[in-house]
């Protein structure tokens, strides 16, 4: 099995980009040019990472500079590269984040999901970054449409003890009946179904205890997140991408009802 430390150097590389702040309507806020370096060092021992960044009206800042020997316990990578890092705990009286990142070539996407100190989805950054001097390009803006039909899914889940991951296989279902959706998740173990509506660039789930809402984003991204974390109440963060008409990306950190982080899920799933 890769190690953690071997699936964190999938990362290295310049990456140039963006930092794109959306509000959680799904309105973009504001984009900044971006570059972010990671350099392995000491026959990739240790890793540094800088990010500059570029905004178009104002100075342009030093570069944020962190080194790595080892990976702090809040963090979790796959093999292929894609991690998340967020908080170990949640507390609905104090601000609290995760980011997801996801790898396919040489291109990166990352979605960093903030709630303020009442729990309420205050603010989202979509960054899309592109190996420098690949040919990459951005993938299209996420439709709806472009969701709709079976998936089948190869599931991974890290657990922060490390131990063995668990893995299994997903079936997922969606349709569209004029602006409502019906998903249907199915593996050996359990099935799941919701119904939400659409609302322009935003689904809305509100069948259970908070409402839910899925963001279709550009660069064929997507962003499910409860718009007000419940109290005492189990909850997940997810990022999507859509990287191919056939072939989707997924990360879900998930949350007991105590709020403390129990793992995070990867989903790679194709079309059928």
């Amino acid at each position: 099995m890769t190690s953690q430390w071997q699936s964190f150097l999938r990362n290295l590389g310049a990456w140039r980009g963006s930092f794109t702040r959306i509000s959680p309507s799904g309105d973009l806020v504001s984009d900044t040019p971006t570059l972010v370096t990671f350099e392995g060092l000491e026959n990739n021992k240790l890793v540094k990472q800088q990010v500059f960044k570029y905004p178009e009206n104002d100075p342009e800042p030093p570069p944020l500079v962190l080194e790595y020997r080892t990976l702090g316990r809040n963090i979790l990578f796959f093999e292929d590269g894609a991690f998340s890092i967020g908080s170990m705990q949640f507390s609905p009286v104090s601000e609290f984040g995760v980011e997801l990142g996801s790898i396919h070539g040489d291109r990166r996407l990352r979605l960093v999901q903030l709630f303020d100190t009442s729990s309420n989805f205050s603010s989202l950054t979509l960054i899309r970054e592109f190996r420098e001097g690949s040919q990459a390009e951005e993938f299209p803006h996420l439709t709806v449409d472009r969701l709709v039909g079976d998936w089948e899914g190869r599931v991974t889940t890290q657990y922060p003890d490390y131990r063995e991951p668990e893995r299994f296989s997903s079936r997922l279902s969606i349709r569209l009946d004029g602006d409502t959706l019906t998903q249907h998740t199915q593996t050996d173990s359990f099935a799941f179904s919701s119904t939400g509506r659409v609302d322009g660039a935003r689904i809305l789930f509100d069948s259970g205890k908070t409402q839910i809402a899925v963001l279709l984003l550009p660069d064929g991204a997507s962003c499910n997140v409860p718009l007000t974390i419940p109290r005492q109440t189990p909850f997940f963060l997810e990022a999507g991408w859509l990287v191919e008409e056939n072939l989707r990306y997924r990360l879900i950190r998930s949350y007991d009802s105590t709020g403390q982080w129990l793992g995070v899920t990867q989903v790679v799933e194709r079309k059928i």
